[in-house]
């Protein structure tokens, strides 16, 4: 896959809804039901943080629900690619890019949202044909204002913002001309994955799923 093809999936992928959760998920036995929650309350794109022992089965369950596009966050290591698309990953995301983790992306056919902090980050991702990026840590790098600025210069490049997004700011990136969706972790908080509170997070969903773009 090459970096133009991998830009255009991860572009369909970051249309399907305004919102990616950023799932971290403990326990394997959660995954199905949190999957079926989420697409039905409106967001199929599916972020599993590499971060717990259970997130490769976590991903395995999500991609037999259907409606879902399971993906792998924390991408860190030709490693993790290789076992995020084994474990059924329909696309990858990295809080950063390395020459040897866009190789093993491009090889094992996996679309990555690269990480890119900087409008240097982002033009050698550019480049190289990567024109939809993750923008990470998206509050500690400058936020909405940061993007805001990058707009006029790299009109070309989408972003999906992660890290420090959350109901109070969301609107303030959404409303941008190159935010294609952002990433937060509030649909899917972790006293209602303990609690089993599935129409919660469903109700949550929705919510995000009804968020405006610019």
């Amino acid at each position: 896959m090459t970096p133009q093809e991998a830009s255009a999936r991860a572009e369909e992928i970051c249309r399907a809804a305004p919102i990616i959760p950023v799932l971290t998920v403990e326990d394997a036995a959660h995954a199905r039901p949190l999957a079926q929650a989420l697409v039905a309350g409106g967001l199929p794109a599916l972020e599993v943080t590499l971060r717990t022992p259970a997130a490769l089965d976590v991903i395995a369950a999500m991609a037999e629900v259907p409606g879902g596009i399971p993906g792998a966050g924390t991408l860190l290591t030709p490693a993790d690619v290789r076992a995020a698309k084994a474990a059924g990953a329909k696309f990858g995301v990295s809080p950063g890019a390395t020459d040897a983790l866009l190789d093993a992306a491009e090889a094992h056919d996996l679309p990555l949202l690269p990480g890119a902090a900087s409008s240097s980050e982002a033009m050698r991702l550019l480049e190289r044909g990567y024109r939809v990026q993750k923008f990470f840590p998206a509050e500690a790098a400058g936020g909405a204002a940061f993007l805001k600025a990058l707009a006029a210069p790299l009109p070309q490049i989408g972003f999906c913002p992660t890290g420090g997004v959350s109901p109070a700011n969301v609107r303030d990136y959404l409303s941008l001309p190159n935010v294609l969706c952002a990433g937060g972790s509030w649909v899917a908080p972790k006293d209602r994955l303990r609690a089993g509170d599935w129409a919660g997070i469903e109700a949550l969903a929705h919510d995000a799923a009804a968020l405006e773009r610019g």
